[in-house]
C-alpha cells in the first residue's frame, strides 16, 4: 500500500500540472486573443487543437501502455508534454500556437488515461473508485490552481509565462517519476492497434457507456473554455480576479472527489441522476445570473457534477474491460476530449450568433440528460455483475 500511495502522489502531481496546463486557457484566452490579434472564438482553436489531438492520440497510447507498460509510456509522455508546453509560451501566431498546443495534447494523451488505467489495475474493486477519485481530485485541483495562477501571471506579466512555468514543472516531475516509480509489467505480448479495439467495439454495452463520456466532455470542456470570457463580461473584473473566481470549479472537483465514494454507496443508482441535476442547475444559473456569489456557487456545483460523473464512468468502463484497462481508458478519454473539442468549436459559433450565455443555457439541459442516461447504463451493468 505504501508504494501505491507514492504512485498516487507522483502521478497525481503530474496530472495536477498537465491538467493545469490545459485549464489555464480559460482565463488566458482573453489575453491570447488580444496579444495575437485574434477574436476569442479563433483563439479558442488552440483549445480545440489540444483536445482533438489528445483524444485521437489516446487511441494509440492505451494499447501501447498495455504492450510496453504504463509507467514507461507515462515517462515518455510527461517529457514530451513538458517540452511542448514550454514551446507554447513562445508561440508567435495562430498557426504556431495551434501546432504547439496540439503536440502538447498529443503527449498529454499518454498521461491522463494511462495514469488512470495504472491506478485502476493497482487497486482492487473495493478501493479502485476511491483511488481514482484521489488522482482525479489532484488532477482537477490542478485545473483550479491553473485558473488562479494563470490569472495572476497574466495580470502581472504575460500568458506566455504560464505555459513556460507549467512546462518546467512538468519536466522536473517527469525526471523524478523516471527514477523513482517502479515499472509495471506489460499485460499484452504484442502491439496490434486494430486487434486491441476488436473486443471493446464488439461490446455494445461497453461502447454505449463510453459514448456517454463524449457528452460529458462536450458539456464540461466545451463550455468551460468560455467561462473566463463570461465572468469578465458579467462582472467587468480584471484577469486576476476572473482567474480566482474560476478556481471554484476546481475546488468543486476536489471536494466532490472526496465525497463521491460514500455518497455513491448511499444513493446507488440515483447518484448519477443527482450529478446531472447539480450540473444542470449550476449551468442554468451561470447562464443568467449577474451576482458574483451566485457565479461562484454555480461554478462550484459545476465542478462537483463533473467529478461525480467522470469518476463513476471511468471506474465503470474499467470494470467492464478488466483485462485491458489501458485500452478502455483510451476510448473513454478519446470520447471525453473529442467531445470537448467539438463542444468548444460549436460553442464558439453559438457565442458569436446568440451570445455567450446561450452556451451555458444549452449545456444545462445536456448535462442533466447525460446524468439520467448514465445512471441507467451504470445501474444496468452493476446489476448484471451481481448476477455473475
Amino acid at each position: 500500500m505504501k508504494n501505491n500511495n507514492k504512485m498516487i502522489l507522483l502521478l497525481g502531481l503530474m496530472a495536477f500540472l498537465a491538467n493545469g496546463d490545459n485549464y489555464a486557457a480559460a482565463p488566458l484566452i482573453i489575453n491570447i486573443s488580444k496579444d495575437l490579434n485574434l477574436s476569442v472564438d479563433v483563439a479558442a482553436l488552440s483549445v480545440t487543437a489540444y483536445m482533438l489531438s489528445f483524444g485521437l492520440f489516446t487511441l494509440l497510447f492505451g494499447p501501447l501502455s498495455d504492450r510496453y507498460g504504463k509507467v514507461k509510456i507515462i515517462n515518455i509522455a510527461a517529457i514530451g508534454t513538458a517540452i511542448f508546453s514550454i514551446l507554447g509560451g513562445f508561440a508567435f501566431n495562430l498557426t504556431s500556437l495551434v501546432v504547439f498546443r496540439a503536440m502538447n495534447g498529443a503527449f498529454g494523451a499518454g498521461i491522463f488515461p494511462v495514469t488512470l488505467a495504472l491506478v485502476g489495475q493497482s487497486f482492487d474493486d473495493k478501493n479502485r473508485h476511491k483511488a481514482i477519485g484521489k488522482v482525479m481530485g489532484l488532477m482537477f485541483l490542478g485545473g483550479a490552481t491553473a485558473t488562479a495562477l494563470g490569472g495572476i501571471l497574466a495580470y502581472l506579466g504575460s500568458w506566455r509565462l504560464v505555459y513556460i512555468v507549467y512546462g518546467v514543472g512538468e519536466f522536473i516531475l517527469a525526471m523524478i517519476i523516471l527514477f523513482t516509480l517502479e515499472r509495471d509489467k506489460a499485460v499484452s505480448t504484442k502491439f496490434d492497434l486494430v486487434d486491441s479495439y476488436k473486443e471493446p467495439f464488439s461490446n455494445y454495452k461497453f461502447m454505449r457507456l463510453v459514448f456517454t463520456i463524449f457528452f460529458v466532455g462536450f458539456s464540461v470542456f466545451g463550455s468551460f473554455t468560455y467561462t473566463g470570457q463570461l465572468v469578465q463580461n458579467i462582472t467587468g473584473y480584471n484577469l486576476l480576479i476572473v482567474g480566482l473566481i474560476l478556481s471554484f470549479f476546481g475546488v468543486g472537483t476536489v471536494i466532490g472527489g472526496r465525497v463521491a465514494p460514500k455518497l455513491k454507496m448511499k444513493l446507488k443508482g440515483n447518484f448519477l441522476v443527482l450529478a446531472g441535476i447539480i450540473g444542470g442547475v449550476s449551468l442554468f444559473l451561470i447562464s443568467f445570473v449577474s451576482s458574483t456569489i451566485f457565479i461562484i456557487i454555480s461554478l462550484f456545483g459545476f465542478g462537483v457534477a463533473f467529478i461525480f460523473l467522470q469518476s463513476t464512468l471511468v471506474s465503470s468502463v474499467q470494470d467492464m474491460l478488466p483485462a485491458k484497462k489501458g485500452t478502455a481508458m483510451s476510448l473513454a478519454s478519446f470520447n471525453m476530449f473529442v467531445g470537448g473539442a467539438i463542444g468548444t468549436n460549436i460553442n464558439g459559433r453559438i457565442m458569436n450568433t446568440f451570445g455567450i450565455q446561450q452556451i451555458f443555457f444549452n449545456t444545462s439541459f445536456i448535462i442533466l440528460i447525460v446524468g439520467i442516461v448514465a445512471a441507467f447504463f451504470v445501474t444496468s451493468f452493476e446489476k448484471e455483475k451481481l448476477k455473475v
